[in-house]
């Protein structure tokens, strides 16, 4: 059964692994937001938010389904992410939809085709990246290699860690994300995925003390 409760000795090293992985950025005006699919439906409520504080005039929700998203979203994270954000009060001429990505190199990369066909992606000189607050820097490591002449803002749900895993309602599983998240840091790079980013020291041994404490389901095989 899921829990809200994670053990006290570990909270230090997540809580690290939590602010490294959030950027920090301050929002302001830009020309796209891009709302990345996931399991989470806070996404789409901060896009929304967002586009309703005039910090983009365009949205595209962009995500088809993965395992872990297939029984919530069962139309697809992007069909639903729009939705939402339709009941949220943005017009729907506001929102475009990607519906075919199943990674964030896709997400990225799809939306800039979207937005070429709609005769648009020429005016984009700046986008907001909407994700879960953990996925900040690895999507913005993506967004940089994959389209870095555009100048790019991460923003998350501004949540503490104990208030985000009581809306996810899963401890484990946030927690198992959060350690993919950061071996992907490093280990996209390597593949050509992304641009390398700084991993300091105390973030490695909180990745290697949480992995050693078995939040392992996310990592990638090296």
């Amino acid at each position: 059964m899921p829990t809200t409760a994670y053990p006290a000795a570990v909270r230090p090293d997540v809580e690290t692994l939590w602010q490294y992985n959030q950027l920090h950025h301050d929002v302001r005006p830009t020309d796209v937001g891009i709302g990345l699919g996931s399991h989470d439906l806070g996404v789409a409520t901060h896009t929304a938010h967002l586009y309703q504080a005039g910090m983009f005039p365009l949205i595209v929700f962009t995500g088809a389904n993965a395992p872990t998203t297939v029984e919530r979203f069962p139309r697809g994270e992007a069909v639903h992410y729009r939705e939402h954000a339709i009941e949220q009060g943005v017009p729907s001429e506001a929102i475009l939809l990607e519906p075919r990505a199943t990674n964030t190199s896709e997400n990225i990369d799809f939306t800039r085709a979207l937005l070429a066909d709609h005769g648009l992606v020429d005016s984009i000189r700046s986008a907001t990246l909407i994700s879960r607050p953990y996925q900040q820097r690895r999507s913005y490591a993506i967004f940089r290699k994959h389209w870095p002449d555009v100048e790019v803002i991460c923003s998350s749900l501004p949540l503490e860690l104990g208030e985000y895993i009581a809306a996810i309602g899963d401890a484990d599983r946030v927690i198992d994300m959060l350690v993919g998240d950061t071996q992907r840091i490093w280990l996209y790079p390597e593949r050509g995925w992304a641009i390398e980013q700084e991993v300091p020291t105390p973030v490695k041994d909180a990745y290697d003390r949480l992995v050693n404490a078995g939040y392992t389901s996310r990592l990638l095989p090296t």
